[in-house]
């Protein structure tokens, strides 16, 4: 019988007295009619109330009475961590004797439209609980749980998908532990053992979490506050939860007003909400896995100080009496806000509220420049020896998921996960619903163990192609882990710890953690980095405001095969690789002359991997108003020759050129009419014209336009550098001067401390000659396409033998003329012809073999 199976109303002593009544009837055992007294009592109600309890059984059942009073003795007479063992084991015990009784369901999400997730295969690090001694680690999967009002644990069905990438420019330096990830193409693949050594070393090194007995208790709760580390495996909050001792409550607060912030963030577009809906669904299960659940709250309308949030926990602690909550930091400038206005209410209504650091390897708030300076600032590497010079705590080990969490005897109630409306469609006129999630559902594995597969993928196959081959959209060489990390159902130092632990540990991967945590550097120094130009003077730079252009470049309509192909790939997946990112924003911005900002909102709405921080750094920096320059501008042609080649990305995405040769894929508009009559291609009909002809002209009235403003705004450009100036925000005043200098004024007083910071060159040359074309700039930025370095190293080889063979040609021919100039002087007749003019090599196969013949017998 369940803990649950408690009538309400009745008095303890009569339920007591009904369950006796089952023992002596052969219906209970003994053993777990203690268990029940002490799941329902609690600890000491059990130690002084169970004798009187039981002491009608005397006179009637003696030796009942005997059985049941020796292993109340047995019980009490232990030391305490033999009673935790005690209570655990029975505890377990009970809870399969439910299940077993119980019938068992295993409801799947049911998707919009009517469509089921298929049950797929979890990862090795999430498995279903084998027996009630066993440590039962976080299965998850993905169906839709809504808040119990019991403990009643369900089998939940497991599931995997694929995979995503945070944008980061790929500038190779050192590897540092303070490294943001990137991720690659989606590619559905199982996930691979771990390694036997990678598995030894995590079972040394990590934790152990063992949970508490999960029986109901009376004590005072504790409220596990999830936000977005939606995982149960290296979650510090989770194990401060269990280190009080008390029950768990996890609940989850839904408040879109305080998500998004001041300005225009867009901080949870629509494929953002849909994936939080599914890792919430997942997360669910992996709570139910371990006998506990979530509970849902929503807020209505945005309250004073602290909002609704803390509404909702006051609340909470009112109906449940805790006393503590804990959550893991979040950095955005308003929600850290919103944090301490929170803790600091509760402090003063008696609830204890702890945040953990765990969402980047680095607190941003913590950063320094002391002993580095402000020299280079923006760049990773600037951020890197902030870091090394001003070290926080060590980052550790990573920690296992819990066993088990203690449950509170009485659940506060809550609202379903759908009331949330994280996943709602939008419908017809006719009624029928728009599933525009569908290909995002088939494309990902939205749980913990989708993460952790998806990790151990790549580690096991794309790692070793990473370090040059990253760029490729045709090939899966990227992680794909994204997503995971901004939901938090993958810690930072778990990606960390495995990829060092790793056979080949590409230091430009690693790097890639550097980079998200700059970003959230960045916003905390700058909040309104979202929205707001860094460098003034392009905030007065000349943008087009013709929207077709803007929406043929959301709906992959340019007539530009590549940016289709890209754009495509993002409406329909929600995630696009690195290289593609920067290649879509170079067009957007360097070739169409629309804002960054209108990419930024697009990229926040569309990805499921927006990062308000890592989307607004990158597209600051591609739109020429960040701290640091992009030095590079993607060419929409000749980046097909590093990322698509043979253009198989292209065929993938826009079907209607798949007819069209390899050649000719990405500029389609130089076939000739026979070829693209045969490949099924008009113009306009089956393919979009191109929304812009001549890309050169663009270019370089780009590069007048920003030249045209930073002569209007001569106040922001350094004279002697030609450097752009920025204002410091006040932090980094006083990191610089001294903070009796922000005390004097200095950063408040009105005046603006302007730094230097890093400019493309292309840009201070322009400065001098304003009115000059982009394709006369020494230091034009667009890159030449490149298959592989390999490739340009084969060049460059070749090139040279071409030369050696050249030189080598000379000479001979010279040789002759001075010898047939010398006989003809002395009168002597002609010498021999040569026996051949050329000759080729016999193994070699290209036209660098082809060498003078007089060459090769002179060397003979």
């Amino acid at each position: 019988m369940p803990p649950s199976a408690a009538p309400d109303g009745d008095s303890t002593k009569v339920w007591v007295r009904r369950i006796l009544r089952e023992v002596l009837a052969g219906r209970e055992d003994p053993e777990g009619f203690f268990a029940l007294c002490l799941s329902v009592l609690g600890h000491q109600e059990t130690r002084s109330q169970y004798p009187s309890h039981i002491e009608p059984l005397r006179a009637a059942n003696s030796s009942m009475h005997s059985v049941l009073t020796s292993i109340y003795k047995e019980y009490f007479s232990k030391t305490e961590d033999d009673e935790l063992e005690l209570a655990l084991a029975l505890s377990l015990v009970e809870m399969k004797d439910y299940e077993l009784s119980a019938p068992i369901h295993e409801p799947q999400l049911k998707q919009p439209g009517g469509r089921r997730n298929d049950v797929m295969p979890t990862s090795e690090f999430q498995t279903q609980r084998r027996s009630p001694i066993q440590p039962a680690e976080a299965a998850s999967g993905t169906r839709n749980n809504s808040p119990q009002t019991g403990p009643s644990p369900k089998v939940c069905s497991p599931r995997t998908a694929v995979e995503p990438d945070a944008w980061t420019p790929g500038k190779a330096r050192s590897a540092s532990c303070h490294q943001v990830m990137e991720a690659g193409d989606v590619d559905q693949s199982e996930k691979p053992k771990h390694p036997k050594k990678r598995r030894q070393r995590r079972k040394c090194a990590a934790q152990q979490v063992v949970g508490l007995p999960r029986a109901p208790s009376a004590a005072a709760p504790v409220l596990l506050w999830f936000r977005r580390d939606l995982r149960l495996s290296d979650n510090p909050a989770l194990v401060s939860a269990l280190k009080v001792g008390a029950p768990v409550i996890p609940i989850f607060i839904w408040s879109p007003e305080e998500e998004e912030g001041p300005g225009v963030t867009v901080a949870m577009g629509g494929a953002c909400k849909y994936w939080l809906h599914q890792a919430l669904s997942c997360l669910c299960s992996s709570l139910e896995n371990i006998g506990s659940h979530l509970v849902f709250l929503k807020s209505e309308t945005q309250g004073s100080e602290g909002g609704a949030s803390l509404r909702a926990l006051q609340g909470l602690a009112k109906a449940t009496g805790a006393r503590t909550v804990v959550a893991n930091a979040l950095y955005e400038p308003w929600l850290k806000g919103r944090d301490d206005a929170v803790a600091a209410a509760l402090q003063k209504s008696g609830v204890e509220c702890e945040m953990f650091h765990s969402y980047c390897l680095r607190d941003p708030y913590s950063v320094s420049t002391e002993g580095v300076g402000l020299r280079g600032i923006g760049s990773v590497s600037h951020f890197m020896s902030c870091c090394r010079q001003n070290p926080g705590a060590a980052l550790g080990a990573p920690l296992d998921p819990p066993t088990t969490l203690p449950v509170p005897a009485h659940w506060p109630p809550g609202v379903s996960l759908e009331t949330l409306g994280l996943a709602r469609m939008p419908k017809r006129k006719d009624g029928t619903t728009i599933d525009w999630a569908a290909n995002i559902r088939k494309s990902w594995d939205f749980s913990e163990g989708g993460a952790h597969a998806r990790l151990e993928a790549f580690l096991h196959d794309g790692v070793y192609r990473y370090e040059k081959e990253s760029g490729r959209a045709d090939a899966p060489n990227t992680s794909c882990v994204s997503p995971y990390l901004h939901f938090g159902q993958l810690s930072p130092r778990w990606l960390l710890w495995d990829a060092k632990g790793a056979r080949c540990r590409p230091p430009k991967f690693q790097r890639k953690l550097a980079w998200r945590d700059l970003a959230y550097w960045q916003l905390m120094l700058f909040p309104d980095l979202p929205w707001e130009s860094l460098r003034p003077p392009y905030k007065a730079l000349r943008c087009s405001t013709d929207r077709r252009h803007l929406e043929a470049w959301q709906r992959g309509r340019t007539g530009y095969p590549l940016v289709d192909a890209a754009m495509r790939q993002l409406w329909l997946t929600g995630w696009m690789n690195n290289y593609m990112r920067h290649v879509v924003a170079s067009f957007l911005i360097a070739y169409l002359h629309l804002p960054w900002q209108e990419g930024y909102r697009w990229f926040q709405d569309t990805l499921v991997d927006a990062d308000v921080a890592i989307d607004a750094m990158m597209w600051q920096n591609g739109g020429m108003c960040g701290l640091d320059h992009w030095n590079f501008v993607m060419h929409p042609v000749d980046a097909a020759m590093t990322c698509d080649p043979c253009g198989h990305y292209v065929r993938k995405w826009c079907p209607e050129l798949s007819g069209l040769p390899d050649e000719l894929i990405h500029k389609p508009w130089r076939c000739p009419t026979s070829l693209l009559r045969r490949a099924g291609v008009v113009f306009g009909q089956t393919y979009p014209e191109r929304i812009v002809t001549d890309l050169e002209e663009r270019r370089s009235q780009s590069l007048q336009d920003v030249a045209l403003v930073r002569k209007e705004f001569g106040q922001y450009v350094d004279k002697r550098s030609g450097c752009d100036l920025v204002p410091l925000p006040p932090r980094l005043v006083s990191e610089a001067l001294g903070s009796s200098h922000l005390d004097g004024g200095v950063a408040t007083g009105g005046k603006q401390f302007l730094l230097p910071v890093i400019t493309r060159m292309e840009f201070k040359h322009q400065q001098e000659d304003p009115d000059a074309d982009a394709a006369s700039n020494p230091y034009n930025a667009v890159l030449k396409g490149y298959v592989s370095r390999k490739r340009d190293e084969t060049i460059a080889f070749l090139n040279e033998r071409d030369f050696t063979a050249s030189v080598m040609h000379e000479g001979a021919q010279r040789r002759e003329r001075m010898e047939s100039d010398q006989r003809r002087l002395e009168g002597l007749p002609r010498g021999p012809a040569p026996r051949g003019r050329v000759r080729r090599t016999p193994t070699a196969k290209d036209r660098f073999s082809v060498v003078p013949g007089g060459a090769v017998a002179s060397l003979r």
